[in-house]
């Protein structure tokens, strides 16, 4: 991986002449995504994560931290709370942004550690890559939680990106779940190898959690097809 995530992550941090991210899919055309909008404040954020701030309880663990955002505003209220992500240009920036407990970490890779809140957001399904490896995700934030605690993740149901038939069903491939996804990534005439990425809707994601032996509730639906769950032992 070439990290151009944290390299426009960080460029925007130092301000080296940073520019717009381009995303794409394999369903969906090149998208341009300002670096500014990872480092927004609370006031600027979704109504879905601000409730997953205001949710956030005891010691925090911040997956896919990104620029950190999330991490910093609860680290301002007093939470005890460690960011994690794969990208090390993410986590310099975070160090520089003044989070103290900031590190390059899989989350798969996380051990002996227990958590009261765990946060996924800005689609934190996302990281699952597919449905078939949703259960190793699920079941190692299982392994994380203190037995009281609870997994905060985002997610969106992305049916409305397909065709829609006349009786009103949706024309989606045949083969796996349409929310299986491959992601592109350019930034400064560069292009990141095409990664997988998951978007699961609520009843998908809860089925998944029910298996996996956790509980679902859906917390709060967003203005677009987007929503915020709660999982708990």
């Amino acid at each position: 991986m070439k990290d151009l995530f944290g390299k426009a992550i960080l460029d925007f941090q130092t301000n080296n002449s940073p520019e717009d991210l381009i995303t794409e899919t394999n369903i969906s055309e090149a998208d341009e995504m300002s670096v500014t909008y990872l480092f927004r404040s609370y006031e600027e954020m979704p109504k879905i994560e601000q409730k997953a701030l205001q949710l956030s309880k005891g010691k925090v663990l911040d997956v896919g931290c990104g620029a950190g955002s999330h991490s910093l505003y609860l680290q301002e209220k007093g939470f005890d709370v460690t960011a994690i992500d794969i990208s090390e240009n993410a986590i310099k920036t975070c160090k520089l942004r003044g989070l103290i407990k900031a590190k390059v970490k899989n989350m798969l890779e996380l051990e002996n550690e227990k958590f009261d809140t765990i946060l996924l957001l800005m689609n934190g399904t996302g990281i699952f890559g597919t449905l078939e490896k949703t259960p190793e995700f699920l079941q190692k934030l299982k392994s994380l939680l203190h037995p009281k605690g609870q997994i905060l993740i985002d997610s969106s149901d992305i049916i409305y990106m397909f065709d829609e038939d006349e009786d009103g069903s949706y024309l989606i491939p045949a083969n796996g779940y349409y929310g299986e996804l491959t992601f592109t990534i350019s930034y400064k005439n560069e292009t990141e190898l095409p990664f997988p990425w998951l978007y699961l809707d609520y009843n998908t994601l809860q089925n998944a959690a029910n298996d996996n032996g956790l509980k679902c509730e859906l917390i709060l639906e967003g203005d677009h097809f987007d929503y915020l769950a709660k999982l708990t032992l």
